[in-house]
């Protein structure tokens, strides 16, 4: 869902790169400077869904229902972007985690990196450019049980880093997504529609959220092309 990160983020200054005749203990410091500073020298990934068997296992025994109704909802209920330790909130360790190169301040906020967005493949170099997606929307979850839910379960949902329900995306292509499921929408890169779809069903699975009956047949059809 739309980003929101912190407002006018302090700068600080890169460090100058090491001289040659110091390239050995900065290889034996380089992992401390690293966790020091914040630095992530190369790109990690989401935590890796199920395979495509497992994801088609978990479809079929998600409970098809109609979607409920937005009566009551509010993103306030998910409260997000909660601290992470470090001095991070959720949006901050995830550009850590899907950046490449990224480098931060003292207060976590990215100075430097790359993001790469699996949903359609675009390059960017400014976080502001980048959004952290829900890949099951909080919208989404709310008619589909989590209106249900206590407060506290669904600031889990809305942070959980363990499964694959946060990616860093393009801003302006998450906003078109919106909180539309399968059936409305997938990523406009074809190739990532089999990735996406076993990242739903996983969240999907680990919340006991419903699937209406089109929202199952979209993702019984993306598992198709894994």
């Amino acid at each position: 869902m739309p980003h929101a990160h912190r407002t006018s983020p302090r700068r600080y200054a890169r460090r100058p790169r090491p001289a040659p005749a110091a390239a050995l203990a900065t290889a034996v410091s380089g992992l401390l400077v690293a966790l020091t500073l914040g630095a992530s020298p190369a790109a990690a990934q989401p935590p890796t869904p199920p395979s495509a068997q497992e994801a088609a296992t978990m479809l079929s025994g998600l409970t098809e229902r109609a979607e409920g109704s937005m009566d009551g909802y509010s993103r306030s209920k998910f409260p997000h972007w909660t601290d992470q330790g470090n001095n991070c909130n959720t949006r901050e360790a995830v550009l850590k985690r899907d950046g490449e190169g990224v480098e931060t301040g003292s207060d976590c906020y990215p100075t430097k990196g790359t993001w790469t967005s699996p949903y359609d493949g675009q390059k960017w170099t400014k976080p502001s450019d980048v959004d952290i997606d829900h890949v099951v929307p909080l919208a989404e979850a709310w008619r589909s049980g989590a209106a249900k839910w206590t407060q506290d379960k669904r600031k889990e949902l809305a942070n959980n880093l363990k499964i694959a329900q946060l990616l860093a995306v393009t801003d302006n292509v998450n906003q078109e997504k919106g909180d539309q499921d399968p059936a409305k929408w997938m990523p406009p890169s074809s190739g990532y529609h089999c990735t996406y779809a076993r990242m739903w069903i996983w969240v999907k699975h680990t919340y006991d959220l419903t699937a209406d009956a089109d929202e199952k047949a979209a993702l019984k059809k993306a598992l198709g092309t894994c």
